[in-house]
């Protein structure tokens, strides 16, 4: 038997004041798509900003349902988005953040397990890593290079060969 060790690369800046304006931008998009998610069954307010290799911005929110949890995350709403209005156009960047009523809203937030498992297809489809800029609305602020960094034993097309 052998033992491994997964690790997982970040930079931790302790808050938004700390990113560049390009990454604060982005980040500050996200928090205000927040403003347009619906949810009003869990109160878990969720916005998602990227940027396009063509230097686009898009935004989305996440969109919940009676049918609780048929809704979608805001990762795959604003990926969507892009693939629909910009196709064949890659993503450089992604901001995440959220807003939860009556909760802790000064951490970071991580992508949800179908949306790591999204956002990695999308790396792997453009054989391009996206940048992941994830965030509360205050507080620490992390970084990740390539979003396949949140599911280093993903399941991928590789696998159905």
């Amino acid at each position: 038997m052998k033992k491994k060790d997964l690790t997982i690369p970040m930079e931790v800046y302790a808050d938004a004041g700390e990113l560049g304006p390009a990454d604060s931008l982005l980040l500050n998009l996200a928090k205000e798509a927040t403003g347009n998610a619906y949810a009003p069954y869990s109160g878990f307010r969720v916005g998602a900003a990227v940027r396009l290799a063509n230097g686009e911005t898009l935004t989305g929110s996440n969109q919940e349902n009676a049918s609780f949890p048929a809704g979608i995350c805001a990762e795959r709403v604003v990926l969507s988005a892009a693939s629909a209005l910009y196709p064949g156009t890659s993503v450089t960047d992604m901001a995440v953040s959220f807003y939860h009523e009556g909760g802790n809203n000064a951490k970071p937030i991580s992508p949800c397990g179908i949306c790591r498992q999204t956002i990695t297809e999308y790396e792997l489809r453009f054989a391009s890593p996206i940048r992941l800029i994830l965030g509360g609305n205050s507080g620490e602020v992390f970084i990740l290079n390539r979003a396949a960094d949140l599911l280093p034993l993903a399941f991928t097309s590789a696998e159905m060969k």
